[in-house]
């Protein structure tokens, strides 16, 4: 009697380790709630993605989790509105800061489990970390928006450059090269603005950026000054921001005159680091007025 009472112990034993390890297995957290809504069981991943241990976690109110961290209403949701209704639900966001591991967007499955001999209920919490996807998803978004907003610009510059370029003297033939030849200067400057992989000359970047944007050689004057080096990304960002002003110059400010005139300089500030100050000052354009309200492209300049 005694061996047997060993050998379904050991049996008993066994099986249940098997099925921790199984449990271990899964690469998500996991969580095993009895009907009392205490955790029986969690998984490695739990205690790792959480940075919480066993003594923190096991035969602990869900809500008491990590002094109160997981007391999250769109959980309490969850347990207490939605699972008493429905089997399973799948894929329930939820967002939370966690102390000691900042900002989480969480997907949180819950299947509700009755043992066979009993009438104990449990609940299965898997939880998903979408922080990276959602941050991804995010960073799609704004450029996306970015590139309808550049289509829209190109747009209205392939307009204003086809109505800019004069056909006084000019045949047919002579004002369709010099629009198209102010067209793939415009398009070589958009490229440029993408690909720059090494420093650059801040002289060069201003006039190879601004020189599609003009016919009149007096148009644009740029001022040079002091000989500044732009790291790449201080080109495509400086190049954005000088296509954001240039086109509006085209749209509604000096550059949509005939005799309206763009005057750049910069000077250094001797900061650490250093600051490198630049002035955009349009002249004999229509008057100014301000906008009702900020736009894309204001906000990329701010940004």
């Amino acid at each position: 009697m005694v061996t047997n009472l060993e050998d379904l112990y050991r049996s008993l034993r066994n099986g249940h380790l098997k099925a921790l390890g199984m449990v271990d297995t899964v690469t998500d957290p996991l969580l095993l709630l009895d009907q009392n809504l205490r955790v029986s069981t969690a998984n490695r991943s739990f205690y790792s993605t959480f940075k919480v241990d066993r003594d923190e976690t096991i035969d602990k109110y869900v809500y008491d989790l990590g002094d109160g961290q997981w007391d999250i209403p769109e959980l309490r949701r969850l347990l207490e509105e939605v699972i008493p209704k429905s089997s399973a639900v799948v894929d329930y966001e939820v967002e939370h800061d966690f102390p000691g591991i900042g900002h989480k967007n969480m997907l949180v499955s819950a299947h509700r489990l009755v043992h066979p001999d009993d009438n104990s209920r449990f609940v299965v919490l898997s939880i998903v970390d979408a922080t990276e996807r959602r941050q991804r998803e995010a960073e799609k978004d704004v450029l996306l928006g970015e590139l309808r907003h550049r289509m829209k610009n190109l747009l209205a510059l392939v307009q204003a450059l086809a109505r800019q370029t004069t056909t006084d003297g000019r045949s047919g033939e002579e004002y369709r090269d010099a629009f198209l030849g102010r067209f793939s200067t415009l398009v070589r400057a958009h490229d440029a603005a993408y690909m720059q992989v090494g420093q650059a000359d801040l002289s060069e970047v201003l006039k190879r950026t601004l020189d599609p944007y003009s016919e009149g050689a007096s148009a644009i004057t740029i001022r040079t000054g002091e000989r500044v080096l732009l790291k790449p990304n201080q080109v495509v960002s400086l190049s954005l921001i000088l296509h954001e002003l240039a086109t509006n110059a085209v749209k509604y400010g000096a550059l949509s005159t005939a005799t309206g005139k763009i005057e750049i300089q910069w000077n250094t500030e001797a900061r650490s680091p250093a600051h490198l100050r630049l002035i955009w000052r349009e002249s004999d354009g229509p008057r100014f007025k301000p906008p009702a309200r900020t736009g894309f492209g204001t906000d990329r300049i701010h940004r």
